[in-house]
């Protein structure tokens, strides 16, 4: 078992469940879920860290399946604007949702130590954002909530 975010599970059944979810959603939707797509995801979902577009680039290379930067992109686009993964505005990278198949507005949990993060809950709209929004009179359509800290790990670590 290795970590996902700051808890651990089993990595194989994350990936068949993961990108079962994906695949039933494409057939529904009439969405073209090719080879690549699918193969995106699936590193997303094998590392559960953020990774940048060139990392999953490099991984695609190795494997004979793309070597130009749009292949990865492509895949990443598609695979944020339906859900199946986000990206870290702070890191400039990307992860696969942790709650696939769930309406919902994600906060990530960044370690600055070790890099790990994690996918949590979130509702802009409740708490001092959400107030603040409604007092100024703004919609909000779209927040990203991003929070850099030490994980559980990494506060259990000594110094180094």
């Amino acid at each position: 078992m290795t970590a996902i975010g700051f808890e651990h599970h089993d990595h194989a059944a994350c990936v068949h469940s993961g990108t079962a979810v994906a695949a039933e959603y494409c057939a529904q939707q009439g969405l073209q879920f090719t080879a690549q797509r699918r193969r995106v995801l699936e590193i997303l979902l094998e590392e559960h860290r953020a990774l940048g577009a060139y990392d999953i680039l490099d991984r695609l290379r190795e494997e004979g399946l793309g070597a130009q930067p749009p292949v990865a992109y492509r895949a990443l686009d598609f695979l944020t604007s339906h859900g199946f993964a986000h990206k870290i505005e702070r890191l400039n990278a990307f992860i696969a949702c942790a709650h696939m198949g769930q309406r919902h507005a994600p906060a990530f949990l960044i370690c600055r130590d070790c890099g790990a993060v994690a996918e949590a809950y979130a509702d802009p709209l409740q708490g001092d954002l959400g107030r603040a929004a409604r007092d100024a009179g703004f919609s909000v359509e779209r927040a990203v909530i991003e929070v850099e800290g030490l994980c559980p790990h990494c506060q259990e670590s000594p110094a180094k």
